[in-house]
């Protein structure tokens, strides 16, 4: 066990957590150590350990853990459902990040629908599969909670048609006409809310539209179930499940439950046998398309979701064009990538799809569909590209491969390096000629 554990203050959407705590003083696992701001949005922070505070900053607090470990934990005191939710700390686990007790904040008044997001929508990462193969009854408990909170009349489960085992699962646990599973297409990014909707009941979403719009909330598999914990076990949000894969020892890619937050890279890694080479290309936390680069050193957060270790870099050409995709790697990550396979940035562009929001990200206008990215990649050879790197979805990736090859550009994809380590397809063509 590591002797410390780093709590960064941010770990979501919204103001970072204000400590309650002082450096030197004992605190206890599942303890409260910083709450979210009064009259913002944000959310609590608790320890996953048992230890002295040994630091606090502007960024995070630092804990040394006792070497002896309890199993229980602080529990949450909060009385109604929603008032748990807020106490534990809640956050979309996903990956964004926003606050829940604020999502669930808002009961619908007749035909609402909670939509669970299980559809695991970034390659390699199958922790929440894993989970819903152990525990079919409890995500539908889980799910129950959750319609009782919002006071929904219905709740689907969104998942790819592909995971066969927990589909029956799932559907052998379902004991109400309330609760349906919605299999989906096994394409990237069918884990997006807007996708989620579409697919499930017809409508597409404006890009500045919320799921609320539709009578709806989306909400990731596991965020659901740690609601649970927090509503049956009184259970702050401490623990984490994620998946290790990559160049590591043993089996190549790994599921864990309940890794205490803080933890650190290295000692996940450790826990999943080691790297097994020196000759790797980066270390990823999350995703292989919105993942971002970290260190050993680093700790896990709320919304960790997967530590990857990648394949070296290939090296690339002298000049290199950027497409960048809403729905994966932004311009930055792309650049971050370029630098590392020895490549110069001669030119960005964006998908046509790519909709620029009033805050400065984008969303896709239809997530998961493309109508051609021709003129797009076109224009990056003009700009002087030898090749271009793209972080496009299954469907743009495809219509890319359409036109690239004809132009003598070669296509590197922000998830090559990942795949690679994992002996898992690249992202090109849809389907081989």
């Amino acid at each position: 066990m590591q002797k410390y554990y780093d709590f960064l203050l941010s770990q979501g959407v919204g103001a970072p957590s204000q400590p309650v705590v002082k450096e030197g003083e004992e605190v206890k696992r599942g303890q409260l150590i910083a709450k979210c701001p009064e009259e913002k949005l944000g959310s609590n922070l608790h320890t996953s350990v048992s230890g002295k505070v040994s630091e606090i900053n502007d960024k995070e607090i630092r804990i040394e853990a006792f070497e002896d470990q309890p199993s229980d934990y602080v529990k949450l005191t909060s009385d109604s459902p929603l008032d748990l939710v807020k106490e534990s700390g809640m956050v979309g686990l996903g990956g964004a990040g926003f606050p829940t007790h604020v999502k669930l904040g808002k009961k619908f008044e007749k035909d609402g629908l909670v939509i669970v997001n299980a559809a695991e929508c970034e390659p390699i990462l199958g922790h929440n599969i894993a989970f819903i193969e152990k525990n079919p009854g409890y995500v539908i408990k889980a799910l129950k909670t959750v319609m009782d909170i919002v006071n929904a009349e219905n709740g689907v489960i969104g998942i790819k048609e592909t995971h066969l085992e927990a589909i029956e699962l799932l559907n052998k646990s379902i004991d109400t006409d309330k609760i349906s599973v919605k299999p989906l297409a096994n394409v990237y990014p069918m884990g997006e809310e807007r996708a989620l909707i579409r697919e499930v009941l017809g409508r597409l979403l404006l890009v500045d539209q919320l799921p609320l719009e539709a009578d709806s909330i989306v909400i990731n598999l596991e965020t659901v179930c740690r609601i649970q914990d927090a509503v049956e076990f009184k259970k702050p949000l401490i623990d984490k499940n994620l998946t290790v894969a990559g160049k590591i020892n043993g089996e190549i890619i790994k599921t864990f439950e309940d890794i205490p937050i803080g933890t650190r890279v290295e000692e996940i890694i450790d826990m999943a046998g080691g790297i097994s080479t020196q000759d790797y290309g980066e270390i990823i936390m999350g995703g292989p398309y919105t993942g971002k680069r970290t260190y050993l050193d680093r700790p896990i957060v709320k919304t960790t979701g997967g530590i990857l270790v990648a394949e070296e870099f290939w090296k690339g050409p002298e000049k290199i064009g950027l497409l960048v995709c809403a729905c994966g790697a932004n311009k930055e990550r792309l650049e971050e990538i370029a630098e590392s396979m020895g490549s110069q940035v001669v030119g960005v562009d964006y998908c046509k799809q790519a909709i620029e929001m009033k805050n400065g990200s984008r969303k896709c206008e239809n997530p998961g569909i493309c109508p051609g990215q021709v003129a797009k990649v076109m224009k990056l050879k003009k700009d002087g590209a030898q090749a271009i790197l793209i972080s496009n979805c299954t469907d743009c990736s495809n219509t890319v491969m359409s036109c690239a090859p004809q132009m003598k550009l070669p296509v590197y994809h922000c998830t090559d390096g990942a795949l690679r380590a994992v002996n898992m397809k690249l992202i090109r063509r849809i389907k081989e000629k």
